[in-house]
């Protein structure tokens, strides 16, 4: 494992409970980071947390909810006195079905918790990094978000719009010393599968050049680099992790 300095840095892990979120937490506590959880699943974020060690606490919060990622925000910078770094990784992958067919709630659902869930962390926590004069976001959409799975336009929609995000808040802050950049998955053998029919598995999987799905540490390395101050100069930046599977 390659060495990255995060040494006195506070972070805060979206979905952190499990899958890439907790990848990436193990990560940023190994480079010395200071990592709070945030997750809907109470008991699921307790346990986590009690397995990673006392450099790791946890926030319940359901990101849909503008007024409790507010919360949240504010009783982490009172644990750990600030919040240098954001990972927005909180996500589902919702229903499939064609565009024709796609029941409404459920698209508004997967829109809510995947892009507004992430404008609300972000609206939360930049503050905070403005006056502090430092941060470092990272997004976490989807190969998706560029290509666009049939049978997943609500996903797909949903992880464009955290890519446009993206951006736009990385020319906002680009002159305060906050990074904010995205990368952009494959798919990786995670409890989302648990959420998607087995054909679009198998789709999925046909479609990266490496012949398989993304493993969580690969993502975790990435990520790590880009919370991290050496991560200098890129912002509003899309970095893949697809396998090859990414044509621009």
């Amino acid at each position: 494992m390659n060495q990255i300095d995060l040494a006195g840095r506070v972070a805060v892990v979206t979905g952190g409970a499990q899958g890439i979120g907790r990848a990436v937490a193990e990560r940023l506590i190994a480079s010395g980071a200071r990592v709070c959880l945030w997750d809907r699943d109470a008991g699921r974020a307790a346990a986590t947390a009690a397995e990673l060690g006392g450099n790791s606490f946890f926030q319940v919060v359901d990101q849909v909810d503008f007024t409790a990622v507010k919360a949240a925000a504010d009783a982490t910078e009172a644990t750990g006195g600030r919040i240098d770094i954001l990972i927005a990784n909180a996500g589902i992958a919702g229903s499939n079905a064609p565009v024709a067919d796609y029941p409404v709630e459920e698209w508004h659902r997967i829109i809510d918790i995947n892009l507004n869930g992430v404008f609300h962390c972000c609206k939360a926590v930049v503050p905070g990094m403005k006056a502090h004069g430092y941060g470092r976001i990272v997004t976490v959409a989807s190969i998706a978000g560029k290509e666009g799975n049939p049978n997943a336009a609500a996903y797909s929609a949903s992880k464009a719009g955290v890519i446009a995000l993206t951006k736009s808040l990385g020319k906002e802050v680009a002159g305060q010393d906050i990074a904010v950049n995205c990368v952009t998955p494959a798919a990786a053998r995670t409890q989302i599968f648990d959420q998607m029919a087995q054909s679009h598995i198998d789709y999925m999987l046909s479609r990266i050049p490496r012949g398989r799905f993304l493993d969580l540490d690969e993502a975790a390395a990435m990520i790590a680099w880009l919370a991290s101050a050496e991560n200098s100069f890129t912002t509003g930046a899309v970095f893949d992790l697809s396998g090859g599977r990414a044509t621009y």
